[in-house]
């Protein structure tokens, strides 16, 4: 599928399926609730509102772990809420940003410990110049390697999904295997269309947070999660490139270790 086809369907996709958004924009405006109580100094609603974002945190993630799933297989329809495979799939989601996380975090703490007592002396010696580039660099190891791996962790995401396998998505060569597949020019390509697009999704719909008392909560509990859909079911088509390449060994090995775990 071509990078238009795959925007195109995108954009279409939620919009298809307006009859089981309800329940994902209610819980996109449960989040809403944590703000809304501090504002007007109600404890009782921040209370509820933490409540509600530890349930947010438990399913929404995985659910659209399903939409990338659903993508992947080219299919249109919205999946269905499953608390048990949704609380499941959003525990995965989270373990596994946890493991590609790792590497940027060691990084940053070893940077850190080695480049900040220098900058610091290099302030109170007020070399700026000097304290100024050291920073920069610090900033700029930093960056780069957390945008590799949250790079990584995007495609072992999709891989998680059509496999429905979390050994499978630690497999760092195995999601690099998957990005050549697809092609770093498509990937480039796709990214930066998206990116376009839901900027100016953004920025047109953000007029709504001038909506008295009511914007805020239309743009937290429906724009944004319009936006979700798109993207992670955008994510789901790309794989489907290379999804279908899978032959019927590759597809039993995963079941055997499926079965396995």
């Amino acid at each position: 599928m071509d990078v238009g086809k795959i925007i195109s369907n995108s954009f279409k996709y939620p919009f298809r399926n307006l009859a089981k958004l309800p329940l994902l924009f209610l819980l996109f405006i449960a989040v809403s609730i944590v703000p809304i109580g501090m504002a007007l100094n109600n404890d009782y609603m921040v209370y509820f509102g933490v409540f509600a974002f530890f349930i947010f945190i438990l399913i929404v993630p995985g659910y659209l772990l399903s939409i990338v799933k659903t993508g992947s297989r080219e299919s249109s329809m919205l999946p269905s809420f499953n608390l048990v495979n949704n609380i499941y799939d959003s525990v995965r989601v989270l373990f596994l940003r946890i493991v590609y996380m790792i590497v940027p975090a060691i990084v940053f703490f070893i940077v850190l410990t080695t480049l900040g007592p220098a900058s610091v002396d290099l302030l109170r010696n007020l070399q700026v110049h000097t304290f100024l580039a050291t920073v920069g660099l610090i900033i700029l190891l930093i960056v780069i390697t957390y945008v590799i791996f949250e790079f990584l962790l995007f495609f072992a995401k999709a891989r998680m999904a059509y496999l429905n396998s979390l050994p499978e998505a630690l497999k760092i060569n195995k999601v690099v295997g998957d990005i050549r597949n697809i092609g770093i020019a498509n990937i480039i390509k796709w990214a930066i269309v998206m990116l376009v697009l839901m900027i100016v999704i953004s920025f047109v719909t953000s007029f709504v947070l001038s909506i008295p008392y009511v914007g805020f909560l239309i743009y937290i509990g429906i724009v944004i999660p319009l936006i979700e859909s798109i993207g992670n079911y955008s994510l789901g088509l790309l794989y489907s490139n290379i999804a279908q390449n899978y032959d019927d060994l590759d597809r039993l090995e995963m079941e055997i270790k499926q079965l396995r775990y």
